[in-house]
C-alpha cells in the first residue's frame, strides 16, 4: 500500500453565510494552509480534522490501492486528487498525491 501526502492548500471563509445560518463558534478549524499529513492507508493521519478525513478518507485509500486518473482525467497528474472538507461555511482544499517510496515530505 502506498503513502498518501495529504497538503492544506487553501481555506476559505464564507461570512456572508455563517452571519445569515451558522450559530457562532468560537474554534471551528485547525487546519492551516501548507500543513502537511501522510496517510498509511486507512488510518487518520494525527492533526488531520476528523470531518475533513471522513470526506477524504475514500479518495486517500484509492489511492493508496494504486487507483489513478480520478474521474477521466481531471488532474494533471494522475495520481492525486483536489479534495475540499464537506464544511460549507469554511471549506479547505486538500491536494491529496502518491508518494513513491524514494519520495519525501515537500
Amino acid at each position: 500500500m502506498k503513502r498518501i501526502q495529504i497538503t492544506v492548500i487553501r481555506k476559505v471563509c464564507h461570512k456572508d453565510l455563517m452571519e445569515k445560518y451558522e450559530n457562532p463558534m468560537e474554534h471551528a478549524c485547525d487546519m492551516e494552509e501548507g500543513q502537511v499529513f501522510i496517510a498509511n492507508g486507512w488510518e487518520k493521519p494525527e492533526g488531520l480534522c476528523e470531518s475533513a478525513w471522513e470526506t477524504l478518507s475514500p479518495f486517500v485509500m484509492a489511492l493508496a490501492h494504486g487507483a489513478e486518473n480520478f474521474y477521466d482525467g481531471w488532474m494533471k497528474n494522475p495520481k492525486s486528487a483536489m479534495i475540499s472538507c464537506n464544511d460549507g461555511f469554511r471549506p479547505v482544499s486538500f491536494l491529496l498525491e502518491t508518494l513513491d517510496e524514494e519520495d519525501v515530505m515537500k
